[in-house]
């Protein structure tokens, strides 16, 4: 298990190390110039020197290698800079907006669940016939409406139509939570009830669940202790990799209902060429999405006991 996590941190590192390079790169092909975005913030007059003296003191005067290399070693020592529109540092408002967006993703799950768990279920256990054929259509219509609309929809409908629910910010009222999670939680819950749905009829038709009901056993048990536990690995690893990805910013759902989390924090600050914030927030939530994934594989030991976990290989 330490071996595992020790080969598991060194790949962070790695990753982090790779897309440093990529996201430092892309920064600086981007259009536009943070200088000329300064400026224009201040709406004052300026000259040639004034913006001279300003790239110099961001340090964009320099080769690029030489930006990277004091970029890089400041990031090594968790110092991500300071954005240049709000002049506070990367990670002070990385660590800010991360609660809102912690509460969306796990609002959005816990939606989730509540839709793939019974969809998926009830369509494994009775294939072919009704649950199943609604649980399929079910799971079509989820992935194939973009999420973007679901949320229209949802606000044209909740919102405006009905006026029974908020859909603009983050305050005390709770309600506030409930449209960008079924927002966000729809099109999630209909890849999970598929995948839970193969899991279980895969799981179904193994000998040892054959066993179980020459034994006697109640088939409830059989779904619940035997089936289930089997099942779960694989719909585990899209869990976990749809958790990291929502915890690194539900970009979409962030604008749309103007959620002061991390992906719409990510948003203005690509608008404002707000560079510093940018990379910070790519490096931070890649670093998120890892521990989430690391996470995940050392609880497949539990889940599963067929599972394995070493430092060499992981899953075995």
């Amino acid at each position: 298990m330490l071996a595992l996590i020790r080969e598991r941190l060194l790949q962070l590192l790695l990753v982090l190390f790779f897309m440093s390079i990529l996201v430092f790169g892309l920064m600086k092909l981007a259009p536009g110039d943070p200088v000329f975005a300064l400026l224009k913030a201040d709406e004052v007059e300026t000259t040639m020197a004034d913006e001279q003296a300003l790239r110099e003191s961001l340090g964009l005067d320099k080769p690029m290698l030489v930006q990277y290399g004091q970029w890089l070693a400041r990031v090594a020592r968790l110092d991500f800079g300071d954005s240049l529109m709000r002049q506070r540092p990367v990670l002070e408002l990385y660590v800010e907006k991360l609660p809102a967006t912690v509460e969306l993703a796990l609002g959005g799950m816990a939606f989730m669940l509540v839709l793939a768990v019974p969809a998926g279920l009830l369509a494994a256990r009775f294939p072919g016939r009704l649950p199943d054929h609604a649980g399929r259509a079910f799971s079509l219509l989820g992935a194939s409406i973009p999420v973007f609309w679901i949320g229209l929809l949802l606000i044209y409908l909740f919102a405006y139509r009905l006026q029974w629910l908020p859909f603009m910010g983050r305050g005390e009222d709770w309600r506030q939570l409930i449209l960008p999670s079924v927002t966000l939680g729809f099109g999630l819950s209909a890849v999970h009830a598929s995948l839970l749905r193969s899991g279980m009829l895969a799981s179904l038709s193994q000998p040892y669940i054959r066993a179980a009901r020459a034994r006697g056993i109640r088939e409830s048990t059989i779904y619940a202790k035997y089936a289930l536990r089997g099942a779960i690995a694989p719909v585990l690893t899209v869990f976990g990799m749809t958790l990291g990805s929502l915890l690194a910013g539900s970009v979409v759902v962030e604008t749309l209902f103007s959620w002061p989390g991390i992906g719409l924090m990510a948003v203005e600050a690509i608008f404002q060429r707000d560079y510093p914030l940018v990379q910070g927030f790519l490096l931070l939530s890649g670093a998120l999405i890892v521990l989430v994934n690391l996470a995940v594989d050392l609880l497949y030991g539990w889940i599963d006991p067929r599972v394995r976990l070493s430092g060499k290989g992981g899953r075995r």
